[in-house]
């Protein structure tokens, strides 16, 4: 599956948004002309002026992009489980499975996850969601003003998880299955409890 198939975007912007990603993976936020973005993507110049509005905002755009089409594939995967450690420890692996899958986006979103674009996506979407039905059950023995710092606990742990899977330090299986883990017990559940946990069948 692309890395870029919101249905949101038209086939032309997603191909913009997909060469996009591939060379500020490679070259850098600031690095990346239009007349490179308009070759990687096989369009002309033109097409991605009429396409991409806000030309300087492009990263931002494609870096929330990513992390809301993510969010929508995980969130699919969470059909049918309904605690949200459980569901805490299915987002968390699939992020750092797919890395290993798609190693591209896997370098784009450990390069730039931490970007203000990709944390306000974050806090907006499902991963924030969990932690603070987490927190109204009793699941979770953080407090609720301490979300923000838990969000970035989470993010930044599963980027780094990502980047050990990418320069081969560990498997998919063990870094996801360790940092969903140490992120449970953070949150509250027993260590017995975040092992088994963190070690459930991922959904196919």
């Amino acid at each position: 599956m692309d890395a870029l198939q919101s249905d949101a975007l038209t086939p032309v912007r997603r191909r913009i948004h997909a060469a996009a990603m591939r060379l500020f993976a490679e070259q850098g936020v600031t690095q990346v002309t239009v007349s490179e973005l308009a070759t990687a993507a096989g369009v002309a110049r033109g097409t991605v002026y009429s396409n991409v509005p806000d030309i300087d905002g492009l990263f931002e755009e494609v870096a929330a992009e990513l992390v809301r089409e993510m969010v929508d594939r995980v969130m699919l995967a969470f059909a049918g489980v309904d605690d949200v450690a459980c569901r805490l420890s299915i987002g968390v692996r699939l992020y750092i499975r797919r890395a290993h899958e798609e190693p591209l986006w896997g370098r784009f979103m450990s390069r730039f996850g931490l970007s203000m674009a990709s944390l306000q996506a974050v806090l907006t979407s499902d991963p924030a969601t969990n932690l603070s039905t987490g927190i109204a059950q009793g699941r979770y023995s953080i407090k609720p003003e301490q979300l923000r710092a838990m969000v970035g606990m989470l993010t930044g742990s599963t980027l780094a998880a990502m980047v050990a899977v990418l320069e081969g330090h560990q498997t998919w299986r063990e870094a996801g299955s360790d940092v969903a883990e140490f992120l449970l017990v953070a949150l509250g559940p027993a260590r017995d409890e975040a092992r088994e946990l963190a070690r459930v069948e991922l959904p196919r």
